[in-house]
């Protein structure tokens, strides 16, 4: 039987290496090969990037990327490993992973327990998307991912000032540049609506990035447009969202 590569994530050093003692005492019925450690998930998609893996144990709750997000992150590689929670979620968080078949270990985790999870996980498929959005996210996502040249590249949320529809994809516009994602903008305000204000039925504002707004008097019918803190482009509001420029109470 070749050794399972694994991947531990968490933020906690005590905690990987609680992990690792277990995984040794589980090497004569799963050999394991751990392949490297990550505090948080922006650390592991960088060390799976470069050494991939069969599975990754990974805690939910971590600072900067937690392991739901990095779980949807990881969907975007060629060869995806499998995923095992670890968690010390309420009991209504647990019943969503059980209704989902979503694998997870319980803190503090038992031997028995990561030994039968590793056995199934050996040769499980990957999370599916859909799946992930069923589960119970305790906060939105802190980045994107987006794959490039064969690279899965991770821009922070915070970077985004502003989210256009065109045709299938949305165009996420930073200061530097833009990306194109393949969501849905429905789907994108319902998850971010607390950062993001619509002003275009194809437009989502960062709301710390609204410079203000300004009325356009030299066409046929006189608007609004959104001014922005970084960039000179002036951002055309619809006569529907018009409410959000006295929301804001900035303009000109």
């Amino acid at each position: 039987m070749q050794p399972l590569k694994i991947a531990l994530v968490d933020d906690e050093a005590p905690a990987r290496n609680r992990l690792r003692d277990l995984l040794q005492d589980c090497m004569d019925s799963v050999p394991t090969e751990i392949i490297g450690e990550a505090a948080n998930g922006v650390e592991a998609l960088s060390l799976l990037q470069t050494r991939p893996c069969h599975v990754v144990l990974v805690d939910i709750r971590m600072p900067e990327m937690d392991g739901l997000e990095l779980a949807q992150h990881l969907r975007k590689m060629e060869i995806q490993p499998a995923i095992i929670f670890i968690t010390a979620y309420d009991v209504y968080a647990i019943k969503a992973f059980e209704v989902h078949a979503v694998d997870y270990l319980l803190k503090p985790v038992r031997q028995q327990r990561l030994q039968e999870a590793l056995l199934r996980n050996s040769a499980a498929t990957p999370l599916q998307q859909e799946i992930l959005q069923k589960l119970p996210h305790p906060h939105s996502r802190t980045h994107f991912s987006i794959r490039e040249r064969g690279k899965i590249h991770l821009v922070p949320i915070s970077e985004i000032i502003y989210l256009r529809s065109e045709l299938k994809y949305v165009t996420a516009r930073t200061h530097a540049r833009e990306y194109l994602l393949e969501e849905s903008l429905v789907r994108l305000e319902e998850e971010l609506g607390d950062r993001f204000q619509r002003i275009h039925r194809n437009c989502l504002v960062a709301r710390n990035h609204i410079a203000g707004f300004e009325r356009m008097t030299d066409s046929d019918e006189a608007g609004w447009v959104v001014l922005l803190k970084e960039l000179a482009e002036k951002l055309p509001v619809s006569r529907r969202q018009q409410s959000v420029v006295h929301e804001h109470g900035r303009y000109s």
